[in-house]
């Protein structure tokens, strides 16, 4: 049995379904039971409960020889720092008092750093909590920037016809798809291979700049001239709390744009096998973004 917490987002109802057709029995954890439905039909047990709710959480750890471990994203909240805390400290309580023997943890690049990276420093922090459980053996995998954080931009270049943001347009980013990084846990928790606590890096295809992905977007859309732009803060702020952010979220993920620009964060792997992943950009941009942009979406 594994054990799989946000189970109804992106990476991990990967890692479930990567699971469940290797025969695996899997216990999908999630705050919505609509959104695990599909993985019940598949064959799935489904525990709906909050994940700071920690009696819930840590039954639906017992008898798993290994869990999936991560931070839903909760961008509303009016401290993100300290939900994140919160929510960590309730897993780790689980893997300890559930006996749980090995997991597998979502991180980021630039978890090797303690403060300056905004919500990444959660990440951090978690880490070294469970480096506090002398049983457990672990995989911290230090994934890159989530091509899906390029989505919104979809209603940006709708109403600006430009993309923006505040990183620049020149940095080089180890861009990833969440599927990429479910099917890589859910590689390491079918081998389960790895002995003591170890942080394994996920670059995606390529590293890419913001202005070689605003040429591809604008090829895919039938806008082979759309421009990147780097916003400042100043600007920034305000349209990331009109898409319904906290301000907390909203200064958090400057100031992670900050240690990205300054170079600060970022990866600490040379790029290898191991950390490279399938999915191109381009493909992502025809799968995902194009048709969000043209209104065809598929509705979860």
């Amino acid at each position: 049995m594994y054990t799989i917490i946000g189970a109804g987002g992106n990476t991990g109802s990967t890692v479930a379904e990567k699971l469940l057709a290797h025969g695996e029995k899997v216990r999908v954890v999630g705050r919505d039971a609509g959104r695990l439905q599909g993985l019940v039909k598949k064959g799935a047990e489904a525990t709906v409960a909050n994940v700071t709710d920690a009696p819930a959480i840590t039954q639906a750890f017992r008898g798993a020889k290994a869990v999936y471990l991560m931070i839903p994203p909760n961008p509303s909240h009016p401290n993100v720092r300290d939900e994140q805390e919160r929510v960590s400290d309730v897993l780790v309580t689980a893997v300890e008092k559930s006996g749980v023997e090995r997991a597998v943890l979502l991180s980021s690049i630039g978890a090797d750093k303690t403060d300056k990276t905004g919500p990444v420093v959660g990440l951090h922090n978690f880490e070294n909590k469970l480096n506090g459980i002398a049983r457990l053996k672990a995989v911290y995998l230090r994934a890159g920037y989530f091509m899906e954080n390029l989505l919104p931009q979809v209603a940006v270049i709708q109403n600006f016809g430009m993309v923006g943001g505040p990183l620049r347009s020149d940095l080089k980013l180890s861009m990833i798809a969440t599927r990429d990084i479910g099917a890589a846990a859910a590689e390491i928790l079918l081998k389960q291979d790895f002995k003591g606590k170890e942080s394994r890096e996920l670059l995606g295809q390529r590293d890419l700049t913001y202005t070689e992905v605003t040429s591809a977007i604008g090829e895919a859309i039938g806008k082979p001239g759309l421009n990147y732009a780097q916003l400042p803060p100043a600007q920034l702020k305000p349209a990331l709390m009109q898409m319904g952010m906290s301000e907390s979220m909203a200064n958090l993920l400057l100031e992670m744009a900050d240690a990205l620009n300054s170079g600060y964060m970022k990866p600490l792997e040379a790029r290898s096998s191991r950390n490279t992943t399938p999915t191109t950009i381009e493909s992502f941009i025809v799968e995902r973004f194009v048709p969000q942009y043209s209104g065809k979406a598929a509705t979860a």
